[in-house]
């Protein structure tokens, strides 16, 4: 098969699409998928720069998600399953490729309404948000949420399904094109980081309550102007640091307002609370998206070779919503 190869730790230039032998023998409850698309994520960039390299075991080719055809069943995959069936997964590597291997408990039935294409742009930011801001932070209906990158893959699902669910949506973004886009989706309060302070415009706009969670991707620059946009209970969860790992805090305002500081990502968690996610997020996503209340925003898609302009583009930051690769 072919599958996009690191071949050494650099910049875009060093993804290459090379034949490569195919996937090993399937486990027990592993299925093969034949690729339709993959999504392309941030974490496929650092693990190309050698920063975010794959657990044990997993496949070395990038790609945390991904849409296609199941094409073989290994032994005791549930009787859901079956040959044919069209299906969308969360991966933990191996989606820049023409096939995959699967946990079963990693795949979703492509949502109605949803191309076979575009569904590649589903698994990863719907379990990242629900499993961060939905089962952990319990963000409830009524309250009030701030997502950093409204525009992102991340930011354009959040507002959707906040939306969705009777919460007011605040976004950060650095562009007038990406505030637009943001309030499109649904966003009540755009702010522009470039020009405005987050954390006075947070205050403002709720008379000086704060929000109750947070969503952010930028790690230390930003948690002190975090902590201090927070309501009373508020939640901090962070999933990123694009702003670097370290910081200087005052914790005053966590003891004073009690708040919660929490961090983690998808790709080192184990098989069985990846397939708790998965299954909360067809629970509890997979009808807002049948409904057309949640929809996919994919900015651009690029054949398999062209994995290295896919990455140059998302590392410049311009795109509004996911990058797609095709096979």
């Amino acid at each position: 098969m072919r599958a996009v190869v690191i071949t050494r730790a650099g910049g875009p230039e060093v993804l290459e699409a090379r034949e490569v032998e195919d996937p090993p023998a399937l486990g027990e409850g592993e299925v093969l998928v034949e690729v339709a698309a993959a999504g392309v994520n941030r974490a496929d960039t650092l693990q190309r720069h050698g920063r975010h390299p794959p657990p044990p075991g997993a496949s070395p080719y990038p790609g945390l998600e991904c849409s296609g055809t199941i094409v073989a069943l290994g032994p005791n995959v549930p009787s859901r399953w079956t040959v044919g069936d069209k299906v969308c997964a969360l991966l933990t590597g191996g989606g820049y490729a023409e096939k995959v291997v699967v946990p079963a408990g990693q795949l979703l039935p492509v949502p109605e309404g949803v191309s076979l294409t575009d569904a590649a742009s589903l698994p990863e930011v719907a379990s990242t948000v629900w499993s961060t801001v939905f089962m952990t932070s319990h963000l409830s209906p009524g309250e009030s949420f701030l997502v950093h990158g409204g525009s992102s893959g991340i930011g354009t699902f959040a507002i959707q399904i906040a939306k969705h669910l009777g919460i007011k949506v605040f976004v950060t973004a650095g562009s007038e094109e990406k505030l637009a886009a943001c309030k499109g989706l649904g966003a009540d309060v755009c702010i522009n980081y470039k020009t405005e302070d987050f954390v006075e415009r947070v205050k403002q706009e709720t008379n000086g309550k704060g929000v109750d969670v947070i969503l952010d991707n930028i790690g230390g620059s930003y948690l002190q102007r975090n902590l201090n946009s927070l309501g009373v209970d508020g939640r901090l969860f962070i999933i990123g640091f694009q702003g670097g790992a370290v910081a200087e805090v005052n914790l005053q305002a966590v003891f004073a307002r009690r708040l919660t500081i929490q961090a983690a990502g998808l790709r080192g968690r184990s098989l069985d609370n990846k397939a708790q996610i998965v299954s909360e997020v067809e629970k509890n996503v997979w009808p807002a998206i049948a409904a057309g209340k949640v929809k996919p925003v994919i900015y651009k898609t690029f054949p398999l070779a062209e994995a290295a302009e896919a990455h140059k583009l998302m590392e410049t930051s311009s795109h509004i919503g996911k990058i797609l690769l095709i096979p």
